[in-house]
């Protein structure tokens, strides 16, 4: 249960209980909690959707994308930030790409990427119909289960980062939520679902040969910009 609670507190903006992270095995334990919590924000998300229905497509959508930020404290936008700052300004060198990636200033690559990716969702959300609102449910959930398939995949490269601990996640209990996660997605959107499970694998696959290929592995931000870019792409790709 600690596990758990820690994954809710490391993820959102929820308050659990502060003796949670005094446990230094909580941080392991919540790795394979994670796509439970993004199917639980995206529940919140569904229910202020279903109470904003009749106001204007536009504000609906704000209001949306408000909520979710809010409910996350914009943690993943902060790594995106400084993933899209490393990215461009690392020059192809794995030691300027983390070094920039540290400095907490925000560039104009971080806030282009930031203004690209919110304006994406926005326009996604105030674009959804009645019938759309099972991609609130995916986009929050396949994101998170990312963040799983992200630390089995690819070694962790900071020694002392947030993340860092994750690697040790029990490997059984991590397949074990990506399979449910993969079933939750195909239930609740039926093809649809599975086409946002496609876009999402392709996400993936083409971040972590990027990862790879720049850094021999990943860090929390590059896990971070993973996680809005997916979000993001499902979101598209179930209004196109």
């Amino acid at each position: 249960m600690r596990g758990l609670l820690a994954a809710f507190g490391f993820l959102t903006r929820i308050p659990v209980p502060l003796r949670v992270f005094a446990d230094p095995d909580a941080r392991v334990r919540s790795l394979p909690w994670y796509p439970l919590v993004g199917l639980v924000l995206g529940l919140v998300l569904l229910v202020l959707a279903a109470a904003l229905a009749g106001a204007p497509p536009l504000l609906r959508g704000m209001l949306l994308l408000l909520a979710w930020v809010a409910l996350t404290g914009g943690m993943h936008l902060d790594g995106l930030a400084d993933s899209a700052d490393a990215w461009v300004g690392g020059l192809g060198s794995r030691e300027r790409t983390l070094a920039i990636m540290k400095d907490p200033a925000c560039g104009p690559m971080g806030v282009l990427a930031l203004v690209l990716v919110l304006g994406l969702k926005f326009t996604a959300l105030a674009s959804l119909g009645g019938g759309d609102w099972a991609v609130l449910l995916i986009a929050p959930m396949l994101a998170r289960a990312a963040f799983v398939a992200a630390f089995l995949a690819l070694p962790y490269v900071r020694t002392q980062g947030l993340g860092s601990r994750l690697a040790e996640a029990p490997r059984g209990a991590c397949l074990a939520a990506l399979g449910a996660t993969a079933v939750a997605c195909m239930l609740a959107g039926g093809w649809h679902g599975v086409l946002t499970l496609l876009a999402g694998a392709l996400v993936f696959v083409l971040w972590r040969r990027a990862c790879l290929a720049r850094l021999g592995g990943m860090t929390g931000d590059l896990c971070g910009a993973l996680g809005e870019i997916l979000e993001t792409v499902v979101l598209v790709a179930w209004c196109l």
